[in-house]
């Protein structure tokens, strides 16, 4: 792979009431998608099947980990085991990067 250095909040796209998803990176073992979502868009709660880190790089947003609400803002930062109900919705425009971590067995081949 090669080496990245990004500026991720400059990196960020939105759509006009819409989310624009970028994946940064597809390895084996993880994957990294910036995300940005305009005010008022959200997320719809569901599940992952392997787990999760969420990060707020701007903007307010609520985050929902299994029955609890989470005001986020930047440098907020969520870990989701596998199964954890979860979902975002943005307050105003939000910038959130999302790490997902494959196992060995999950790892597509090459």
């Amino acid at each position: 792979m090669e080496r990245l250095a990004l500026d991720l909040n400059a990196k960020a796209e939105f759509a006009d009431e819409g989310i624009v998803s970028k994946t940064l990176v597809e390895e084996p073992f993880s994957k990294v998608i910036l995300f940005g979502f305009a005010k008022g868009q959200s997320l719809s709660e569901h599940t992952a099947s392997m787990p999760a880190i969420i990060h707020i790089l701007s903007g307010p947003a609520k985050v929902l980990l299994g029955d609890t609400w989470h005001d986020a803002g930047p440098g907020s930062w969520f870990f989701m085991p596998p199964g954890l109900n979860h979902a975002i919705q943005a307050e105003d425009d939000v910038v959130m990067l999302l790490t997902m971590f494959r196992s060995w067995e999950a790892a597509p081949a090459e």
